[in-house]
């Protein structure tokens, strides 16, 4: 791969010097796990006094519980994650977390069985009936209860008049093993990130039926997590950080021949294990969603955009809360700015991203449409946890009741 720029080495001198040099970074087998993987073997860290083991999860609870614990200073994480257990959602207590920056927007999946493609169910409209007409309900995977791919599973479900918590079951599958709880048939489909879905239109144990940047083009997905004690403690190593992965992010992003060397350095073992071919085609954004069509995608996953994928907007925190409170995991409605505003560290992003030279925009806030037409800008997010039509808040929510 090629060399990173060399940092500014002032800032491991003196007073900004990184108060802990060696940082325990937890990911999981992910596509877009990338700028941290870069940032840990190719150099980026070094410029900035800092040297970071990567260390592979199991699962996201495991990676949860170990950012909590300390025994991971921070991680690749998924943004509903780290608001999950600032909350107190899921049986943890409320532990206060930070969101140090952005990893990544887009690239996600949802995938049916071959089992329904081969029943003609191969598009929303096929799948509508076929929910509402089939007993047993057909099973969904997701990766965690609060994570992202539970909420585009539960959106786009929804957008389309299935009820995610009643006509279909819904189960909790790590990434890596999503492949094979499809072809041993424990599941009818999936979300989950890739490499993972285009692995299974690869073995042709199904189809992509949509995208998540279908469902919200520029969609936050996984954030640099961490405690708010870590932050607290370690002010400039958590600065530093930022900086190191933005720098790999900018990298990543910058060239297709840098994205196919990405690829290359995530199929090794220690990190996604999985062919190159599997990784490589929706890393540079072309796909083929095992039904005979192939696009360019124009919302492909993407590390940085100068800079728009890293900010930590508050209006991207805050929608994950408005759909705790529409599915019911939230019992009522948080003071979603306020939380918001404790967990997104947008000031140690904004320093950390003028002293690499990333253009950090001083809104807090973005507007964007999804798929069933209604724009979220954050302006009332009680009254747009309310606004849907399929919600949990006026029934006995099986999420709320295993809270």
């Amino acid at each position: 791969m090629n060399e990173p720029s060399t940092g500014p080495l002032a800032w491991v001198n003196g007073s900004d010097a990184p108060e802990k040099s060696e940082i325990n970074l937890g990911f999981m087998a992910l596509s877009d796990c990338a700028s941290v993987v870069v940032a840990a073997t190719q150099g980026f860290a070094q410029p900035y006094g800092l040297t970071l083991n990567l260390k592979r999860q199991s699962s996201w609870a495991n990676l949860r519980d170990k950012l909590v614990s300390g025994e991971l200073d921070a991680a690749h994480s998924l943004y509903g994650l780290i608001y999950a257990v600032h909350l107190g959602i899921g049986g943890v207590a409320p532990t206060d977390m930070a969101v140090l920056m952005g990893l990544n927007q887009n690239g996600q999946s949802i995938n049916l069985s071959h089992g329904l493609q081969a029943a003609g169910v191969t598009s929303p409209e096929a799948l509508d009936r076929h929910v509402h007409q089939s007993r047993p309900k057909l099973t969904f995977a997701q990766t965690f209860p609060t994570g992202t791919h539970a909420m585009w599973l539960y959106y786009w479900l929804a957008s389309q008049g299935i009820h995610p918590l009643h006509d279909v079951d819904s189960v909790v599958v790590p990434p890596p093993q999503m492949v094979a709880h499809l072809q041993a048939g424990r599941i009818d489909g999936f979300c989950v990130g890739e490499p993972w879905a285009d692995s299974a239109v690869k073995q042709d144990l199904g189809f992509t039926l949509a995208t998540s940047q279908a469902i919200w083009p520029d969609h936050p997905e996984k954030v640099l997590g961490c405690t708010r004690a870590f932050v607290e403690q370690y002010p400039n190593t958590a600065r530093a950080l930022v900086m190191a992965i933005l720098e790999a992010s900018r990298f990543i992003d910058d060239s297709s021949e840098n994205r196919r060397s990405t690829a290359q350095l995530l199929s090794a073992p220690q990190y996604l294990d999985a062919p190159l071919s599997c990784i490589e085609p929706r890393l540079l954004g072309d796909y083929a969603d095992g039904l005979g069509n192939q696009w360019q995608d124009p919302h492909a996953l993407r590390f940085h955009g100068q800079g728009a994928v890293n900010l930590p907007y508050l209006s991207d925190g805050m929608w994950f809360m408005t759909q705790f409170r529409r599915w019911g995991l939230l019992r009522d409605d948080p003071d979603y700015l306020a939380v918001a505003r404790q967990v997104q560290q947008l000031g140690l992003y904004r320093e950390a991203a003028s002293a690499v030279g990333v253009a950090a925009p001083g809104n807090e806030m973005r507007s964007s449409q999804l798929i069933d037409g209604k724009v979220w800008d954050g302006s009332d997010p009680a009254g747009y946890a309310r606004s849907f039509k399929l919600n949990a808040l006026s029934d006995s929510s099986p999420l709320l009741a295993s809270r």
